[in-house]
Parts: C-alpha cells; structure tokens; sequence
C-alpha cells in the first residue's frame, strides 16, 4: 500500500530510508521512542535515483543490517522516485468508502499520467469544506505507484527475511517526522494553517507541500546532491565517496583558499552550480503546486536531510528564493550528531505510523 494509513499498530516498527548510497534505519518503540538505529553503504547501482535496481543485492544488505544491528523484523519502506505520481483532487463530499474508492479512481484516470492497471493506486481525504457555490467538497491526495516498482521492492525486503507493514511515500515520513517541531500553532482558531514547502536534500530531491501536518502535494526530482557528487567526482577523477566527502569538507561558508584540500575550488565551483540548481527546483516546485485550484500560498520553506548539514547550503538555496528557509531535525533524533540525524529523519517519519 502506498499510504500514510495502514493496519494496526505493531509494538515496534523500523522505518527503511533506501538511497543510491546508504540504508538508513531507525526503530520506533511501542509509546514512540526511538530504539536502536543504523546507517550502513549500499553498494553502488542497487538503487538509482529512488529506484530499485537490483533486488538480490538489496535483499543481502538487509538481511546483513538486520543481523548486525538486531533491529526488530516490522518494517515500514519508503519511496521517492519519479514512477509514483501525487495528484490533489477536489471531489464533491462523499461519506461512502466504496463511493469515494470509485470516484477517486474514475478522476486519477485522468489526472495520473499513467496506466491505472500498471499501477497501485491510493489515497488519503486531506480536507472537507465548503466549495466556491456552497456545496460539501473534498481535498483528496491520490497517489499512484508502479506495480512492478512496489513488487521489486516488496521481494527485497521478503528476502532478507523481514514483514512489510506498509511501503510508504517518503514525503509522508519526512512531514511526519518534522511536524511537531515545524508547524506552529495557529494564533487563533479561524486562523489558517501553515503552508510549508518540505524539501530533503538526499540522492534525489523529495519536496512535499503540507497544509499544516497534511501533505496536499508532493514530488520527487532526480537531481540531487549524489547528483552533484558525481558531477565533481567525474571532474576530479575520484571516488565518489572521496567526492561526497570533499563538498561537505569545502561547502560555501569559509572562503575557499583556506583549504588545503586538493580540489577545493572545484568543489566549491561544483557545489555552487548545485545550489542554484536545487533553489530552481524548489521554485518550479512551487509553481506546480501553484498551478493548482484553490491552493494557499507557501509561507515557508523547510529543509531537512544530508545536503541540509553542508555548511553554507541552506544559505545560498535560500538567497535564491523570496522565502524564509529553516534547517530542521526531529526533536526524538537531537541527541544524536547532527549528520546522523539528518540521514535518519525520513526512515524515523515512515516508522512513526499513523
């Protein structure tokens, strides 16, 4: 199920971030307290831009995880990946289940860029209002995932062993994990929520637009800071992991000729091309949200993630945007160094079941 909303709750659950670089784990306790957590390599080409390449690989490099760091079996996996489509629908207000499963299906027809027999489909009510003539209708967040996609994953985690409780859009665990920190209080009770723009700088881009702690948008781009990475890895002749290393290293606070570091200047030059890249993608993520009926304008922008911690980053996105940009952790994970946390706040969102 590609949702925020699954069965009942287990007495624990790991949340499973999976990226082209690393597998991100992290145990939520019967009561919400986090448990044991892990991040571990992933071998490169098992996963690329979100998407799972090679199940059998993926499926050992859990199994060896969960063996070594004896994380319970429940698992709740995330997805960010260009083969899951987000769309908002506005329907008129049904109360039936099977009704508004029918309606649901019958408007993603047309709004999902993609065979619904290919595809498992899904939704969440986000809102109930009174429409622009008077009339009951429904914001509705449908979401579309490739079949295949979800099976591949599906056959991954079955294989090492472990009990999927649900595969989740990893934009729903990022606003999860984030909400109780990032949404502020309304001032008064007929004020309006909060619009926020949630981005996690990670191997891709995953941004999420949330009304409140409701995601009312999402989507997923490629380009990325592993994107970046490889830009200069390329550039420089190194490792790729030598690459990541270096732009968080060099970043874009102190001025460049105090590093000794071979390369710094090419980082530096690499990294402040990224940048403007990525705030051109929270800006065109932005206009598609935009670009919708009957949306509020987003107040606010939050990061959160790896590219988040590289110092300077935030700063130059945000010189690129008309917006407040703040950097943000989960409240449960500030004990921990600060990278760690960042690389572990969605696989916390996704085992933070609701």
């Amino acid at each position: 199920m590609i949702s925020g909303i699954t069965a009942r709750k287990k007495p624990s659950s790991v949340g499973l971030d999976i990226t082209s670089e690393s597998i991100a784990a992290t145990e939520v306790e019967n009561g919400g307290s986090v448990g044991r957590t892990a991040i571990v390599p992933l071998q490169p080409g098992v996963v690329k831009e979100g998407d799972l390449v090679n199940a059998e690989v993926l499926s050992e490099s859990l199994k060896d995880l969960f063996s070594r760091h004896k994380l319970g079996k429940t698992v709740r996996v995330g997805v960010a990946n260009q083969r899951v489509v987000v769309r908002s629908l506005q329907l008129p207000l049904i109360e039936d289940g099977e009704e508004l499963d029918t309606a649901v299906r019958f408007r993603a027809q047309e709004a999902i860029p993609m065979p619904l027999e290919q595809a498992v489909l899904d939704h969440q009510v986000v809102a109930k209002r009174d429409g622009p003539d008077g009339n009951k209708v429904m914001d509705v967040l449908a979401v579309a995932a490739r079949r295949d996609m979800v099976a591949g994953l599906l056959q991954a985690v079955r294989g090492a062993g472990l009990q999927p409780a649900g595969i989740d859009l990893s934009a729903f665990g990022m606003i999860r994990a984030l909400k109780d920190r990032s949404v502020p209080a309304p001032v008064s009770g007929d004020a309006p929520l909060p619009t926020s723009l949630y981005c996690h700088l990670g191997d891709v881009t995953n941004l999420a637009v949330a009304r409140g702690d409701e995601c009312v948008f999402a989507r997923v781009s490629p380009f990325g800071i592993e994107t970046i990475a490889d830009r200069l890895a390329s550039r420089k002749g190194v490792a790729i992991d030598d690459a990541r290393e270096l732009l968080m290293d060099v970043g874009l606070e102190d001025d460049v000729e105090l590093f000794s570091e071979q390369g710094a200047d090419v980082a530096r030059e690499v990294l402040e091309e990224g940048a403007t890249k990525l705030a051109e993608e929270l800006r065109m993520s932005m206009d598609f949200y935009g670009a919708q009926d009957g949306v509020t304008p987003v107040d606010r922008v939050v990061l959160c993630g790896p590219g988040s911690t590289i110092p300077g980053l935030p700063e130059r996105i945000q010189a690129g945007l008309t917006l407040n940009v703040s950097v943000d952790l989960p409240a449960a994970l500030s004990h921990m160094d600060q990278e760690d946390a960042a690389r572990l706040t969605v696989s916390y969102g996704l085992a933070l079941e609701e």
